[in-house]
């Protein structure tokens, strides 16, 4: 049996709901991997200690939404300052056939790293550079670099079996699956990757890229039904911007949300990123079915898409969490900036509903919007529920141990804070991270991963760039 115990934290905030969300602590003891109990304790004999002074513990965060290739493609020129659909050709569709396995391992450990060094101790990456002939395994390599880290790991695996106009003149790397190969592929996967118990390190989920837009109708009830015959999660994009409400509409006469229910994939075990551009039924429905989601706030203000309604979801009973999408549209892709965003996207979107009272409205408002325990639990507990993994998620007796440890005490801009346990959220910015523990393994200590060397990973990045770009433009 081994133990730790984590001593003298400022603050300790849970993830749980209500009066749950902050413990009085100060200590946190681990037991194999899980937490044994939380409060004022003393270390046994020959335990080890980790202390937390000036420290504020925060539940790892659960990451539900990414594209880890795109950690190669930040602040690509043609695409800085295009809406999600130009975006799409400009950037990430451009440079799909610039990726080779190695350029394409270099991209997953730089956004891994980038997450682990936030906090984040879960990854749902929504993988879809896949096509026929492809020489390199990318599940492979997502699930290697996760592994070498020791990060829980989710494969979502994308794909598509049509293509959208904006990719016909693009070249092999564009070109459509077979649906037979799709779904070969996803039971290859399933078999051996995909654990099912409720702290699982690794997981596989049915993915297609974008429902309206990835596979006929027929395909996506067939991927629905073998989702739930092996067990599997449904994740996929939907109603990012206004563009998927025209191009559904225009083809099938109903919404995003209605046609998703028309080829079953609403439900507790599907969970979509974005949902910025919903009607109010959408809502109703979504929450009648417990569909889930993941809030990218940054992303979708980088692209111009909007601010998703997490109050109004949330009030219908839909399960929030939160993901960094893609670093080409979310150039720092890690999960502090993320649920700072969060917190600071919703009071903004309070404030621009409110009206004067001289309108009849009722004056200023959005300042409660979303509070720092609000996002917290979003960040963590809600990621937990929409993955499926219960056993994580939140600090409390019997959960896995998978915690960040924030030190304030090193950056002016945590200092002269009334309320320590909000900094990493309300502040943002880089709180040192003391340490991150993922199943109670020490993943990072003193804001480092031990045995990597960053200058030479910036070195190799940089490199990878101009690999990219001289491929890209010579295709």
């Amino acid at each position: 049996m081994t133990s730790l115990l984590i001593k003298n934290a400022t603050a300790i905030l849970t993830g749980l709901p209500g009066d749950k969300a902050r413990h009085a602590g100060p200590d946190i003891r681990i037991t194999d991997g899980k937490i044994a109990a939380i409060g004022q304790l003393t270390a046994a004999p020959g335990e080890h200690t980790l202390d937390a002074t000036d420290c504020v513990i925060y539940p790892a965060w659960i990451n539900t939404h990414h594209h880890l290739f795109q950690a190669l493609l930040k602040g690509e020129p043609q695409g800085i300052n295009a809406t999600l659909t130009p975006w799409l050709a400009a950037t990430p569709y451009r440079f799909r056939g610039a990726f080779d396995a190695e350029s394409f391992r270099l991209a997953a450990r730089i956004g891994l790293v980038e997450l682990a060094l936030s906090g984040c101790a879960t990854v749902a990456d929504h993988n879809y550079l896949y096509y026929p002939g492809q020489d390199f395994d990318t599940s492979a390599i997502l699930f290697e670099e996760a592994d070498a880290l020791g990060l829980r790991f989710v494969l979502c695996r994308g794909g598509a079996t049509i293509t959208r106009q904006l990719e016909a003149e693009l070249p092999q790397a564009l070109r459509p699956e077979t649906m037979d190969a799709y779904m070969t592929d996803m039971e290859r996967l399933a078999a051996r990757y995909h654990d099912a118990s409720p702290t699982a390190m690794r997981r596989v989920v049915m993915a297609p890229t974008t429902p309206p837009h990835s596979m006929r109708p027929e395909e996506l009830r067939e991927c629905a039904a073998l989702a739930r015959k092996l067990g599997l999660r449904l994740h996929s994009h939907l109603s990012e911007t206004v563009a998927y409400q025209d191009s559904v509409f225009g083809t099938h006469g109903i919404s995003p949300v209605r046609f998703c229910e028309s080829i079953d994939w609403l439900g507790n075990d599907v969970w979509f990123a974005h949902l910025v551009k919903l009607d109010p039924d959408e809502i109703a429905l979504l929450g009648a079915t417990r569909t889930g989601i993941a809030h990218c706030p940054q992303s979708n203000g980088r692209l111009g898409s909007g601010i998703a309604p997490i109050r109004a979801l949330e009030a219908a009973g839909v399960p929030i969490s939160i993901g960094v999408d893609g670093a080409a549209s979310n150039e720092a892709a890690d999960m502090i900036s993320e649920v700072h965003a969060t917190w600071l996207m919703q009071r903004a979107k309070g404030g621009e509903a409110a009206t004067p009272k001289f309108r009849a409205g009722s004056g200023e408002a959005g300042a409660d919007e979303a509070s720092v325990e609000e996002v917290v639990r979003w960040g963590t507990a809600g990621g937990a529920a929409v993955l499926g993994l219960p056993g994580t998620g939140t600090l409390a007796a019997g959960q896995a141990a998978d915690i960040a440890i924030y030190d304030l005490s090193r950056n002016p801009r945590y200092f002269g804070l009334h309320d320590p346990a909000i900094g990493p959220v309300a502040s943002g910015g880089t709180a040192h991270l003391r340490a991150l523990l993922v199943g109670g393994r020490q993943i990072v200590s003193e804001g480092a991963l031990p045995g990597l060397d960053m200058a030479e990973l910036a070195h190799q990045s940089r490199t990878a760039v101009r690999k990219l770009i001289a491929r890209a433009e010579a295709a």
